[in-house]
């Protein structure tokens, strides 16, 4: 048999979605995967893959200490049931709580920080408990054995920073964008339509969105605007969904609620938005590039990693809705612009951001650090 690998990851959704590549990569490389993660309607799905789920009942979203001490109990009885050979725990909440449930057990480790998230965004947290989430990454990323992955520079900068040595820590950016199912399409129709996809949360930019789409509108710019996406109770900085429903109809914007095919909604959208304030690697903007759709995005830590500036989108400063709205309106009404800069997007994707590039590279990682732990034993 194989080696078990065990995957912590916050939502089996997210599973699904973001980290399926890695894990039939791993697979097929020889391991038997196990997953940990909050079960719902994905637990079907995750064993058809022949995977094996483990239930976690941890909500998201929060480091209190009554949560953390359920999570770990949780996550110390998965890891005694399942004595991975490799845990590769994702998010910083995941972080923290898996390697600290693995401190006592010979497991390898790899965190994977897809972004440092809420947590760091100044003012949105109080920095006690910033210092604190600090504290514990500098102590629990340079534990034994334990390697961690980043999406984007500004993030290995701060692992850096932490005092993890360099051939522990590696970039690898996101977990790989399937191009054969997310392949090009034509642009649709008239009215030019800008199509943003995420969580309705404040972080994300969907505010300054709003407003710089209501400043358009007040200038008889003839943009569409699509927002597809749920709002998010376990984030503190989420929109309530009757305030955003009033909010759109206002303004005539589509609020469309949860994708089930996002394909289908950049079939309807001549460009992609997304006005975040952070990011380890946006998926939706990758999977926009992929479906061969120019964008307009913050210069922000993450997005500038796929949106670059005057290749692949026109970007603007964080939380500038007068800026964005100049960008929403250059993109609706320069159809050769969106047009080079769709085709330089998907080129990207193919050269950089593929499944085949990108979980080739993690499981690589998987191999080496099990190898380098086992010459480390012997």
């Amino acid at each position: 048999m194989g080696s078990r690998i065990l995957f912590v990851d916050t939502e089996d959704q997210y599973f699904l979605t973001h980290r399926l590549g890695a894990a039939r990569a791993a697979a097929a490389r020889g391991y038997a995967v196990h997953v940990a993660t909050r079960l719902g309607a994905g637990r079907a799905a995750i064993e058809a893959e022949g995977f094996e789920p483990h239930g976690l009942s941890s909500v998201r979203g929060g480091l209190s200490p009554t949560a953390s001490l359920a999570a770990l109990g949780e996550l110390r009885s998965v890891l005694r049931r399942v004595e991975p050979d490799l845990m590769h725990n994702i998010a910083v909440q995941n972080v923290v709580l898996g390697a600290s449930a693995a401190l006592d057990r010979d497991v390898t480790v790899v965190n994977s920080l897809t972004g440092l998230g809420t947590l760091f965004i100044p003012g949105r947290t109080p920095a006690l408990v910033r210092k604190g989430v600090t504290a514990l990454l500098r102590w629990l990323l340079k534990r034994k054995h334990s390697q961690t992955i980043v999406q984007n520079p500004d993030d290995l900068a701060f692992v850096a920073g932490l005092g993890v040595p360099d051939d522990r820590c590696h970039l690898i950016p996101g977990w790989g964008i399937d191009t054969a199912h997310f392949s090009v399409l034509p642009e649709p129709e008239p009215p030019v339509t800008a199509a943003y996809v995420g969580r309705m949360i404040e972080d994300k930019g969907i505010n300054v969105l709003i407003e710089a789409f209501g400043r358009l509108r007040a200038q008889g710019v003839p943009l569409r605007l699509i927002l597809a996406g749920d709002c998010d109770p376990h984030n503190v900085g989420s929109l309530q969904p009757e305030e955003l429903r009033q909010r759109t109809e206002d303004l005539g914007i589509d609020w469309i609620g949860q994708a089930a095919d996002i394909r289908e909604v950049w079939a309807q959208a001549h460009f992609a938005v997304l006005p975040s304030r952070r990011e380890g690697i946006p998926r939706s903007l990758l999977e926009a590039a992929a479906c061969g759709r120019a964008m307009v995005a913050t210069d922000a830590p993450g997005c500038r990693q796929i949106a670059r500036r005057g290749e692949t989108a026109l970007t603007v400063p964080i939380d500038d809705a007068e800026a964005l709205a100049q960008a929403l309106g250059q993109m609706a009404t320069d159809a050769e612009r969106r047009r080079a800069y769709a085709a330089n997007a998907r080129r990207l994707v193919e050269q950089a951001f593929s499944t085949d590039v990108i979980c080739g590279r993690i499981v690589d990682l998987y191999d080496e650090a099990l190898a380098q732990a086992e010459g480390a034993r012997s």
